[in-house]
């Protein structure tokens, strides 16, 4: 599919200025708390990311998930012993690298991010009443395939 360079160049600058503005909201941590609140759970903010991002990707090694959200590997490491300390991830050593420490869920944690994801959908469904089927699966898969091509040629 050939574009010109002028409209690929709008294109790019709307999709630029909507992550943006999707980006600014997503890292509000009004957004965090207000998400907690409606989940019914007593979790710290600063760990609320974390949590997510194991129960998503794990076992995952504190480095890649330090990358993940942001953060420095002292401090990620630092909260992750917090989320062992609370039961709701475990510790391990990698079992394809020694060397890499990876956190699991637990079940316990598990139960908090169905409670996320119950609370998510209520927000989310509020917000998307008027979108049809259609767009949220067309949504949903161009959001996945332009994450996908970004995690692909990241450097």
């Amino acid at each position: 599919m050939n574009r010109s360079p002028r409209t690929l160049s709008k294109e790019v600058r709307h999709l630029h200025h909507a992550l943006i503005d999707l980006v600014g909201m997503m890292n509000r941590p009004q957004r965090d708390t207000t998400l907690i609140r409606e989940a019914g759970i007593s979790l710290d903010r600063a760990l609320f990311p974390l949590l997510v991002g194991v129960e998503r990707k794990g076992p995952i090694g504190v480095g890649e998930l330090a990358d993940g959200v942001g953060r420095n590997y002292t401090t990620v490491s630092r909260q992750v012993a917090k989320l062992e300390s609370l039961g709701l991830v475990a510790r391990r050593t990698s079992r394809s690298d020694q060397r890499v420490c990876e956190a699991t869920i637990t079940a316990k944690g598990r139960a908090m991010t169905n409670a996320l994801d119950a609370a998510r959908e209520r927000i989310a469904s509020i917000l998307l009443a008027d979108w049809s089927k259609k767009d949220l699966q067309d949504l949903a898969r161009l959001m996945q395939r332009f994450a996908d091509d970004l995690l692909a040629k990241r450097t």
